[in-house]
């Protein structure tokens, strides 16, 4: 598996109901995302903005970050994202106890 860290620059003044309500929107695009296993949603005090996204490997993940949605997310929220990846050897998940 894989885990994709996307940041990116909120606009200024951008409050957490703001984005939540951005964000909220687009869930429907992710539950159709194929690969997507889970993605977390973020918003930083220091006005960041992103995604935590689980994948079930890293071709799937490329395939979501194409040209045209790093331009749908730098039109959307005035900045470019940052996309770091991470091999996911172990997941601990409490809730599945």
């Amino acid at each position: 598996m894989i885990t994709a860290i996307v940041r990116f620059q909120l606009p200024k003044g951008m409050t957490l109901e703001d984005a939540k309500s951005i964000y909220q929107k687009s869930t429907p695009n992710c539950q159709r995302a194929p690969g997507l296993i889970r993605k977390y949603y973020l918003f930083g005090q220091d006005q960041v903005g992103g995604g935590v996204y689980l994948r079930q490997n890293r071709k799937a993940a490329e395939k979501m970050y194409s040209p045209a949605w790093k331009k749908m997310i730098a039109e959307r929220y005035g900045a470019p994202a940052e996309i770091h990846y991470y091999e996911t050897p172990v997941i601990v998940d409490n809730t599945q106890q």
